[in-house]
C-alpha cells in the first residue's frame, strides 16, 4: 500500500472528531453512491476488506510549518511516562515532579520523515501558540484577546425542540438539551494519513470522496452547518523506516486480533457507532458497540512480519442488524519504533 497525506482546512467547528474509522465510514457512502470511487465498486471491494483493505484512515492531526518544513502534533504515545522521558537523578520529589511535568505533555512533534522522537513533547500551550503564529496578524490578535490556549476547544453547544403546539419547549423529547462541538484556531489545517491500495482506488479518487464529505458536511449535525471542511492539499509520502524496530505505533482507533500481541500499551475507548445517509432514520440505525483502542496506542506484535507493513489491526464485521455486511475500520496506520524498558 502506498502513504499519502491529504491536507484539509476546517471551516467551522465539528460534530463528531475526524477519527480514522469514521473517515472511513462516510467514505464507503461516497463510494456507495458513486461506484467509480473504488475498482469494481464498494461491495467487491468490502468483501474482501478482512484480508487486503483497500484504504485505511489515519485521525486528522493538526499540521504546523516548522523551520519551512512540514511537521505534526500527533497525540503522546500511551506508554509509561518514565519510559517517554525517565526521570533524572535525585530526589523522589525531583523524580515525581518531572514525571508530573510530562504528563502535561499531550502532544508529540513528528517531522517531515515521521520518525517518533520522544524528545518532542508538547503541551496545549506550546502547540496553540505554534499553530497561531500561522495566522494572520489580525487573527493572532482576536484568538489571544478571546482566550483558550488550546489546539482543539470542545464546547457543550446548546439545542432545542419545539413542541409545535404550545411553541415552546417542554419535557421529555421537548427538553432543551446540548450536545459536544469541537473547534480549531481560524486557519488551521489537519493532515489525514491515507494508506492505498492501489489496485482499488487512487489518490485523486479519495480526495474527490473527502471533498465532497467537507462540502456536504461530516459526522453528526451536518445538516445544521458542522463537519465542513475543504481539502486544500495532497501529497505521497515514504513510510518510515526502522531496521531495529519491535513495536507500532497508531495514528487511528485501532482494534488488533486478540493472538496478534505479545504486549500492549494503550487508552480504550467505545465507539457507539451509528448508521449514517439513509440509514441514519431506518428501524435501528444503531451499531453494536466496538471497544478500540485510542491513537497514539504502542503495540508489540506477536509476528515480526507485521513490523514491515504501515498499518495495523483487522476489519470489525458484526457490527450492524440493518447491514450485514457492514464493516468497521479497525485497521490503522501506524509508525515503527524501538521499545526499550528503562532499567532502574
Amino acid at each position: 500500500m502506498r502513504l499519502y497525506e491529504i491536507t484539509l482546512r476546517p471551516a467551522g467547528a465539528l460534530g463528531t472528531p475526524l477519527a480514522g474509522d469514521t473517515l472511513f465510514g462516510q467514505f464507503c457512502w461516497q463510494a456507495a453512491y458513486d461506484p467509480g470511487l473504488l475498482t469494481g465498486g464498494l461491495e467487491a471491494q468490502l468483501a474482501r476488506y478482512g484480508e487486503a483493505p483497500f484504504t485505511v484512515f489515519s485521525s486528522a492531526w493538526p499540521r504546523l510549518t516548522l523551520d519551512g518544513r512540514p511537521a505534526y502534533a500527533v497525540r503522546r504515545p500511551d506508554l509509561p511516562l518514565a519510559w517517554l522521558s525517565p526521570p533524572p537523578a535525585g530526589s523522589r520529589l525531583q523524580r515525581l515532579l518531572h514525571l508530573k511535568d510530562v504528563k502535561q505533555k499531550p502532544w508529540l512533534l513528528l517531522a517531515e520523515d515521521l520518525r517518533l522522537d520522544f524528545s518532542r513533547l508538547m503541551d496545549d500551550a506550546g502547540l496553540y501558540d505554534l499553530l497561531l503564529a500561522q495566522a494572520p496578524g489580525e487573527v493572532q490578535r482576536l484568538c489571544r484577546r478571546a482566550g483558550g490556549g488550546r489546539p482543539v476547544i470542545t464546547l457543550p453547544q446548546p439545542h432545542n425542540t419545539i413542541n409545535r403546539q404550545t411553541l415552546t419547549t417542554g419535557k421529555d423529547r421537548f427538553a432543551p438539551y446540548t450536545q459536544e462541538v469541537h473547534f480549531y484556531p481560524p486557519g488551521v489545517e489537519l493532515a489525514v494519513f491515507v494508506l492505498l491500495n492501489e489496485a482499488a482506488t487512487d489518490l485523486d479518487r479519495v480526495r474527490l470522496g473527502l471533498s465532497r464529505m467537507g462540502r456536504t458536511g461530516f459526522g453528526k449535525d451536518a445538516s445544521l452547518g458542522l463537519g465542513r471542511f475543504e481539502v486544500v492539499g495532497a501529497r505521497e509520502l515514504t513510510p518510515p523506516r526502522l531496521e531495529d524496530a519491535n513495536a507500532l505505533y497508531t495514528l487511528a482507533p485501532c482494534v488488533p486480533a486478540p493472538d496478534a500481541l505479545t504486549e500492549a500499551f494503550f487508552n480504550p475507548c467505545v465507539r457507539y457507532g451509528k448508521h449514517g445517509d439513509r440509514l441514519a432514520t431506518s428501524k435501528n440505525p444503531f451499531k453494536a458497540p466496538v471497544v478500540m483502542a485510542a491513537p497514539g496506542a504502542v503495540f508489540v506484535p506477536a509476528d515480526a512480519q507485521a513490523l514491515t507493513r504501515p498499518w495495523f489491526g483487522r476489519a470489525v464485521t458484526g457490527v450492524s442488524l440493518m447491514q450485514r455486511h457492514a464493516v468497521s475500520q479497525g485497521y490503522a496506520p501506524v509508525l515503527p519504533l524501538r521499545l526499550e524498558v528503562p532499567h532502574g
